[in-house]
This record gives structure tokens, sequence and C-alpha cells, in this order.
């Protein structure tokens, strides 16, 4: 299944939301394909999709849930990738 959050995020003069997957990267890319979504809009376990195209990812099939349940969602499906804070190690 695919989930989106509330656009809450800012960045670059926007607020954003992140579409995510419980199944496989595999799902998450083809569903983000099928919006037109560019591959770079993808970061490491999420897309990053702006405000203007929330509710279009709601009408394809993408369940509103929060952000917290975002992170929930791709923890249970052992897909979340942290970001890696400082320098090498």
């Amino acid at each position: 299944m695919i989930y989106i959050d509330p656009p809450a995020w800012p960045g670059h003069g926007r607020l954003w939301s992140h579409l995510v997957s419980d199944v496989s990267y595999e799902e998450l890319h083809a569903f983000a394909a099928r919006l037109g979504v560019p591959p770079r809009a993808f970061e490491r376990d999420h897309y990053d999709l702006p405000a203007h195209r929330y509710d279009e990812a709601v009408r394809a099939g993408a369940a509103e849930v929060s952000s917290r349940e975002v992170v929930v969602l791709l923890t249970r499906a052992g897909l979340r990738r942290r970001k890696r804070w400082g320098g090498a190690r």
C-alpha cells in the first residue's frame, strides 16, 4: 500500500509530503512513476512530494496518514533508512 503524510515539511519555499510504501521500494517507484514524479525526488526511503501534488496522490490511491504513522509503517516493513549524521566513521 502507498501512504502520504500531510504537506508539513518546509523546503525550497514550499511545503512537502512524504510518499512511502509498506510493501517495497518497487511498489513505491512504480506509483511515483505513474504520477510522473521524477526519480530525483526519492530520498532514502520516500519520495518528497510538493503540497500542490498531495490531492493528486490521494486520488491515485495513496492513503492519508500522519507523519508519525509514516515512520511506523516504514519501520514495520523493514524499509526505514535513517539519515546519516556527521562524517565517515
